[in-house]
């Protein structure tokens, strides 16, 4: 398996430091790694503002680091725009099987053999089913767009829809083209209470990459005036990342069951949200250094 950094971790989204694209590339060979995961939006590899002139430089500023690009971190809600009351005067849809025409086309030019695409979350108000059926449609027109550039759609166990990894499999199976694989994750099985290794031997070798990303559970209460009731109302915990390893998931027997499957793609460490420390370079740079020495034992030698 071989190591990949996400640049999200370095685009500053959540009051981190932020780094250009170009510095980001330098800096994740600086850290060691072998590979890169790209985000498709500003600040960083935007369909808005890279034509084919920077993405040549991007790629031979690549090539000059000796860094692959291992997966185009893309985005889509294939239920965007639609109610159960109507469709959507502005076809969003059609809109974003544009955006994954030009991530194909960038992926292409930049060596990068997956494109990451979302399920988006469940609405209320319409039948789960008729939800289920759009992102299968969507899924599959986005695979078709995808394979004319010889690149595999990789869809996140990430948002509402086939969340579970039972039904991400089922959602894979149904969309049912070659070229229709999962980036598939341990914290979202973890934090549903699942085993990952089960999870893992279930998905088998629809498994095309996986994001890495290390949590504590920490309780939140609401207060209340005493004359109220309780004092404190039990809320939702607050999940907060923190250095791989540190957290609650077992990252050991996840890559454990990732080696039994034979499973030799590429692992992505990211820092998607707040972590635990702030958000200042050096610690950005603490967490991604542990999730090399981490990952080690299961490394490409």
């Amino acid at each position: 398996m071989t190591p990949v950094l996400h640049s999200v971790s370095y685009a500053g989204l959540w009051g981190q430091d932020a780094l250009h694209l170009d510095e980001f590339i330098d800096h994740a060979k600086a850290l060691g790694y072998a590979g890169v995961m790209l985000m498709s939006k500003r600040p960083h590899l935007s369909p808005l503002d890279y034509d084919e002139k920077r993405l040549d430089q991007l790629a031979q500023r690549l090539r000059g680091n000796n860094l692959s690009v291992a997966c185009i971190a893309a985005y889509s809600d294939p239920g965007c725009g639609f109610s159960a009351a109507a469709a959507p005067f502005a076809p969003i849809g059609e809109m974003q099987l544009v955006n994954i025409r030009h991530y194909a086309r960038m992926a292409q030019k930049l060596g990068a053999p997956v494109i990451r695409l979302l399920t988006g979350p469940a609405a209320s108000g319409e039948p789960y089913t008729v939800q289920w059926r759009r992102c299968v449609e969507f899924m599959r027109e986005a695979c078709d767009i995808a394979a004319a550039c010889g690149i595999v759609i990789g869809i996140q166990n990430h948002d509402d829809i086939a969340g579970h990894y039972l039904s991400i499999a089922d959602l894979i199976d149904e969309i049912g083209r070659p070229n229709c694989k999962a980036c598939f994750d341990a914290w979202s099985v973890a934090l549903q209470g699942g085993d990952l290794a089960e999870a893992v031997r279930c998905m088998g070798d629809r498994i095309v990459h996986t994001t890495v990303a290390d949590y504590v559970k920490r309780p939140r209460f609401r207060y209340h005036h005493p004359g109220e009731g309780n004092v404190y109302e039990r809320m939702l915990d607050e999940v907060r990342a923190v250095p791989p390893g540190e957290g609650f998931i077992d990252y050991p027997q996840f890559f454990d069951a990732l080696r039994e499957i034979g499973f030799n793609g590429t692992v992505g460490f990211e820092m998607c949200s707040p972590i635990r420390g702030g958000g200042k370079r050096e610690n950005l740079d603490r967490y991604a250094k542990q999730f090399l020495q981490l990952f080690q034992p299961w490394m490409n030698k």
